[in-house]
């Protein structure tokens, strides 16, 4: 009887083998892995997202200030940045100083009697996050630099040219179309990995 409980409990107290330890840590560093890039591609997917929105609101805001003030309006798109402003301002170059002041102060437009002033805003992007234009009836996209400004036109009568946007972020990219009659995107949002 005392032979029978003395290896039982030798037997419980062994513990794990080398093989057993390295199997756990294996499975438990594939998960881990897993899971930092599925929360890596979620986060550029969310920041893409709304990059895309972001840009979205500001042609609805574009076409109902046109619609409004009944004058042409404009997005500009140049690296890093998406501005709304009057079409007769837009792919203007600023001129700057060393120390980065506009030369000539700010571009204003002074509003005639009972027409409201112009209305400029502008959209930072992510600086990682690069942008293209596709115009309508092209199959090239056409990417920003400081050297092409692309400029998106509204005119007053709420028309607007029909026109893709692609944001790439990393690896993974989102193109949205956007509908000539109401600036909002008009097929579903792609987002894809490139590969």
């Amino acid at each position: 009887m005392m032979t029978l409980a003395a290896r039982t409990s030798t037997k419980l107290g062994r513990g794990f083998t080398l093989i057993e330890i390295v199997m756990v840590l294996a499975i438990a560093s594939v998960l881990i892995g897993g899971a930092v890039s599925v929360m890596v591609f979620s986060s550029d997917e969310r920041d893409l997202r709304n990059a895309s929105g972001e840009v979205e609101l500001l042609a609805r805001r574009a076409r109902t200030i046109s619609i409004l003030q009944q004058i042409p309006y404009a997005l500009e798109f140049r690296p890093g940045v998406v501005r709304l402003l009057p079409f007769a301002e837009s792919g203007q170059e600023e001129k700057k100083t060393a120390s980065g002041h506009t030369i000539g102060g700010e571009r204003v437009i002074m509003p005639s009697a009972g027409v409201a002033s112009p209305v400029h805003s502008q959209l930072s992007l992510d600086p990682k996050m690069a942008s293209f234009v596709r115009r309508w009836n092209t199959e090239g996209w056409l990417p920003m630099s400081d050297r092409a400004v692309h400029v998106w036109r509204f005119d007053p009568d709420g028309l607007c040219e029909p026109i893709s946007v692609r944001l790439n972020l990393g690896r993974n990219y989102i193109e949205d179309t956007y509908h000539p009659l109401t600036a909002s995107i008009d097929l579903d949002q792609t987002i894809m990995e490139v590969r």
